[in-house]
Formats: C-alpha cells, structure tokens, sequence
C-alpha cells in the first residue's frame, strides 16, 4: 500500500489533489523564468501549498516521502543562509530541479498506484481483514473455515481476505510460541498463505464453484498480502496497527472492509474506529474446573510424603505461610 489515507478521508478528493499537486510542479519545472534564488522562493511555496492541502488527507510518513523531503529541508535551510548566492546559482538550480522531478514521479506513481488497487478492489468481492486471533483461536483452521458463514454471507458470495503484512509478522512470531494451539495454527495459515501466494501478493486460497447444479455452487476466496508503504512507521501496539491499516484500505477501496476477530480489545478498537467488525466466538474452554478441589489436598506422591513426615513429626515441622508443611527436606 503506498499510502496511507487518513480516517475520513475519501479516495476520489485524494487522487484529484494530488493530480493537482503534480500539475503545478511540472509546470515549475517547465515554466521558469528569473533568478535562482526567485524560482528556489517558488518551488518552496509549492512544498508548502501542497502540504497544506494533503495533510488532511494522508499520514505526515506520506507528506515527508511526496512533499517534504530531506532535500527539501535543506533547500529551506539554504534559503536563508545565502545559498542562492550568484556563485551557487547553478547549483540551486539543479537541485530544485532534480528535486521537482522526483516529486513529479512519485507523486504520479502514487496516483497510479492507488488506480490500480481500486480497480483491483472493484469486483462484487467482499473485503475481509482478518487478525491474528481469527487465525489461531477461530473453531476450524483457515483451511477449512467456512467465510462465507462467519461473514453472514450468501454461500455463493466471493471473499477477498486481505492480510497486512503486521499479521503475516505476528503470525511468523508465534511459530515458535510456547503454546501447541497457538505454534499449530500460526505454523498452517503460513503455509496455507505461501501455497496460495507462489511468491506473488495475492492468490486464490479456494477456487469458485460453478456448474449446472446451482445448489452446489460455492464462492471463491482469494488472499492478498497488503505491505506497508515506503518510510511507514508502524504503531506501537500491534492491534492499533492492524485498525490503522483496515481503515487506510477502506479508504483506499472506497466501500467497505470488514474486520475478524476473536479479541474483545480488537473489536472494541475497530469499532471505536467506524468499522464494521465481526467477533467470532473462540473454541469453547471447556467445563469450569472445580474451583474447591484446588483447595484440597493432593493425593500424588509429593502430597503423601509431606503426611509421612508431618506424623513423624507431630506436625512440628516447618511450614509454608499457608499452613502446610514446607518442601525444603525434598
């Protein structure tokens, strides 16, 4: 994802803004006349009108790799420590205009870039983004999960699960967890995700079914690996990052994008953020343990030593601070 669109910010405003952005600094590059030092006052009053009208609508990671860069620091610097000096007219002319070049091509390719994921994200699919708390405490395992049923949809409905790269990271971190469940799951959606992606982004996880029979047909699940943009900087908390990047994609598609989890907190920040979030029930814990017997004592061989020694001690021995002989002869 090459941007990150902020809360509230609509997709179509976003590419006309910076289409307009782009037009004026071609046409300072092209159409110049005067001093080194006027068209240096120029090109910064550009930075600063542009940053104006984006800073509302884009993540200041974005306004700092589009607009003001470190070149431009430096040329706002120079601006005011005689650098646009007669002897150093040529050189702040080639940085200007190397400068307002690359702007040029990066704003474009960013224009270009935000096209081409709306086109992708235009079909009748249904935009998913599921957290890493669906993967390993969803019932069924991603290879069998019915999507279509835990999104409320018509069976026959087409999912696209979209997973920012912070899950597939969170993910790779618990292949080593110390819980089984946790180490299993995280283990087969990687290996599900790497089977279906073949070294692309994206992929069909499970093919659409159609035929004569239309009792039979089946929608399709396709997934997508969604990377964060050039110079982004991720939140501190790993679920605040995973909202961020759902809404950024919200905006970016121009519909809706769904989250899963399985986590209270997740589901509370999403909606807290204007998401529609769907919490799916976590596998069932079991019975409730029988709270008293913890409070019994033990019948192992620990528990019948410590009453061999209590005897023969007459209950004299030492003792822990609740009342029962203390361990330290073993």
């Amino acid at each position: 994802m090459l941007v990150t669109p902020l809360p509230g910010a609509d997709r179509d405003h976003l590419i006309a803004t910076l289409n307009s952005v782009k037009t004026k600094a071609d046409n300072l590059r092209s159409a110049f006349t005067g001093t080194a030092y006027s068209r240096l006052l120029q090109y910064l009053r550009w930075a600063t009108e542009a940053t104006r009208h984006l800073r509302n609508q884009l993540h200041q990671s974005d306004l700092d790799r589009l607009v003001t860069t470190r070149r431009y620091e430096a040329l706002l610097s120079g601006a005011s420590s005689g650098m646009a000096g007669s002897h150093q007219e040529g050189l702040v002319n080639d940085l200007v205009s190397l400068e307002l070049e690359e702007r040029s091509a990066d704003l474009e390719a960013t224009v270009t870039a935000i096209h081409e994921i709306a086109s992708r994200w235009a079909g009748g699919e249904c935009l998913v983004v599921a957290d890493s708390s669906f993967y390993i405490q969803n019932p069924e395992r991603l290879e069998l999960a019915d999507l279509q049923e835990v999104l409320g949809l018509l069976p026959t409905a087409n999912v696209r699960l979209l997973f920012p790269i912070v899950v597939v990271d969170e993910l790779d971190g618990l292949k080593d967890a110390g819980k089984h469940r946790a180490r299993y799951r995280a283990v087969h959606t990687l290996g599900q995700l790497d089977a279906t992606l073949r070294g692309s982004n994206h992929g069909s996880l499970r093919a659409e079914v159609r035929g004569e029979d239309t009792a039979a047909w089946r929608g399709g699940i396709t997934a997508e690996i969604i990377l964060d943009g050039p110079g982004h900087v991720r939140l501190p908390l790993a679920d605040d990052e995973i909202v961020d990047r759902t809404v950024a994609m919200q905006a970016l598609a121009g519909r809706e994008v769904m989250l899963l989890t399985c986590d209270t907190g997740q589901h509370t920040r999403a909606r807290a953020a204007g998401l529609r979030v769907i919490k799916v029930p976590a596998t069932d814990p079991g019975p409730e343990p029988d709270w008293s017997a913890q409070d019994k004592p033990g019948t192992g061989a620990r528990a019948m030593r410590r009453e061999k020694r209590a005897a023969a001690n007459g209950n004299n021995g030492p003792t822990t601070p609740d009342g029962r002989m203390s361990d330290q002869s073993e």
